[in-house]
């Protein structure tokens, strides 16, 4: 536990740093999160991160996430037409390896780069919403209402669970205590948000309501795709934590999922 809480500070003020730094180290950062993230997935699935599969689902990914962090990079390029290359070389590849690449494992490769590659893309885009500090705040109160969703479940779970959430995915998570982290973190963005004005009550609540429950479906997604491939977290790289997916497991769901709904 000690080691967690270590890790867990070490790890808020690293991001956060990288958060208000924003720019090219963010963009960097983003990235390498990105990257790291389909490693780690790479491997819960089965496949050599560095075999050509592999290697085209990272193409797919940095075809997803580069031109939102390095939009004049490429500029004019179609990475739709990217994108469908690489669909369709993988494809080809299935047929050339004489289906030792079968089709599920395509859907794997594309669905990892894809699930992964999205949710970093929108924490890009939000922290680059606008101009000034408008994208820096909106990141803050995110990255809030998903810590204090995380922690308020956590803590009133454990004070007060006694009814199991989804048992067969997570049996360690209440009913109780998902509602608490709901509660906690309407009071920690709203409160914020009265603090440094940047949203209307109503809107600032909507992004604590909606960051409450896509930060518990993400994180419930994320158990039960290590239930299916049998491992206990998918990395390392935190002690106390596990990997990259672990970590930002909420966050892969809760930004695009705001985005959707022009909530951000």
């Amino acid at each position: 536990m000690k080691q967690r809480m270590i890790t867990g500070v070490l790890g808020g003020i690293i991001f956060l740093a990288m958060v208000f730094m924003g720019g090219l180290w963010y963009s960097i950062f983003i990235l390498l999160l990105a990257l790291i993230g389909l490693y780690e997935f790479l491997r819960m699935a089965g496949f050599r991160p560095m075999g050509l599969p592999g290697l085209l689902s990272y193409l797919l990914l940095l075809g997803t996430i580069w031109p939102f962090l390095f939009s004049g990079t490429f500029a004019g390029v179609d990475f739709s037409s990217v994108l469908m290359s690489i669909l369709l070389l993988l494809l080809f590849y299935s047929v050339l390896s004489k289906n030792q690449l079968h089709i599920e494992h395509i859907a794997l490769l594309v669905l990892g780069a894809l699930y992964i590659g999205y949710g970093f893309r929108y924490m890009a885009a939000t922290r680059d919403i606008a101009s000034g500090d408008v994208g820096l705040w909106l990141t803050i109160l995110v990255l809030l209402g998903i810590w204090s969703t995380d922690s308020g479940a956590y803590f009133v779970g454990r004070a007060m669970g006694k009814r199991k959430l989804w048992p067969a995915i997570s049996p360690n998570k209440t009913v109780e205590g998902s509602i608490g982290g709901l509660v906690i973190a309407l009071i920690v963005v709203v409160g914020v948000n009265a603090i440094i004005g940047l949203l209307s009550f109503g809107h600032a609540a909507a992004i604590a309501f909606i960051t409450a429950i896509a930060a518990q479906m993400g994180d419930l997604v994320e158990s039960a795709m290590k239930r299916h491939f049998g491992v206990k977290d998918s990395g390392r790289i935190f002690p106390g934590h596990g990997g990259v997916l672990d970590r930002f497991d909420s966050f892969l769901f809760v930004f695009p999922i705001l985005h959707l709904l022009h909530l951000l």
